[in-house]
């Protein structure tokens, strides 16, 4: 059974059926975790994959028809790669229908259900007509937001899978950020052409691009709040340490969307790096 040819299995109860997805999927990823180990072995340090696997692409057609499609999912290095089938030689991995920067990258899951029954729950609480909406709706996925503004939904069989790609996304995003240390982008603020840089150690710096003058610089926990139009503009909202007043900061962009991704990616990983929690469970699954 592969992407290309995929077969149905018919089980007489819910209860059997979710028994057999759960040993699949369980030794599915044994084995994806054992080529990750063989694969990193021979990668650089910045290059190493953090996780991949299969997930379904949950498509809206013209006439509002769901279809589904299957896509293989590798977080490698500072990229998100999707693929069309597993890559296995070297030049497969240039192959890639799409690669996206780890920084500019949103995760956000969905969980209806978080028992690893959900259809043995859909039949006995929802009903066989809901149910079929369930699967149609894909109770267990996520949607990965890229900074080009474009969306993906992806949808997984079982909650521990769809815990695994959570962890997965948060351990590559932290790790991409603290490996590039800043983010540099221009904008502009009442006529005049800046760089905007988001630092994981100092915060956020906007400075003149040519002399490279600070004109102000806040830490992230300064941050109070934002406000954007969806298009260009966004509107920081910084507490002086000392007035404690806030401070509005206005500025434009070209690439808004991923600006504000990588805003929330650098800060959410300055949020993990003093949590003990989330720093031993990285260390857990590296």
């Amino acid at each position: 059974m592969d992407a290309d040819c995929p077969s149905v299995l018919q089980f007489c109860t819910a209860s059997e059926s979710t028994d057999w997805l759960q040993s699949v999927s369980t030794n599915i990823n044994d084995l994806t975790l054992e080529n990750i180990k063989k694969a990193n072995k021979y990668s650089s340090p910045e290059d190493q994959i953090v996780h991949m696997g299969w997930v379904c692409e949950n498509l809206l057609a013209k006439d509002s028809t769901h279809l589904h499609t299957s896509k293989f999912l590798v977080l490698k290095g500072s990229s998100l790669r999707v693929f069309n089938r597993p890559p296995v030689s070297a030049s497969d991995w240039e192959q890639a229908e799409s690669i996206h920067n780890l920084c500019e990258v949103l995760f956000k899951a969905h969980k209806l259900w978080v028992a690893e029954d959900c259809w043995t729950q859909a039949k006995l609480f929802r009903g066989q007509q809901q149910e079929a909406e369930l699967r149609d709706g894909r109770a267990l996925c996520f949607n990965v937001l890229l900074g080009h503004g474009h969306a993906h939904n992806y949808s997984v069989e079982l909650g521990t899978d769809l815990n695994l790609w959570e962890r997965a996304f948060q351990n590559a995003i932290c790790m991409e950020v603290q490996r590039v240390g800043s983010k540099t982008y221009m904008c502009s603020s009442q006529g005049k052409v800046l760089c905007f840089v988001i630092d994981f150690e100092s915060g956020f710096t906007c400075r003149e691009c040519s002399s490279k003058v600070v004109i102000w610089r806040y830490r992230f926990s300064q941050l109070r709040g934002s406000s954007d139009d969806g298009k260009t503009r966004v509107k920081l909202l910084f507490q002086n340490p000392e007035s404690k007043q806030i401070e509005m900061k206005e500025l434009e962009f070209a690439n808004l969307t991923a600006v504000l991704h990588c805003i929330h990616s650098f800060m959410a990983a300055k949020v993990a790096s003093v949590d003990p929690v989330f720093t031993a469970r990285k260390h857990l699954h590296s």
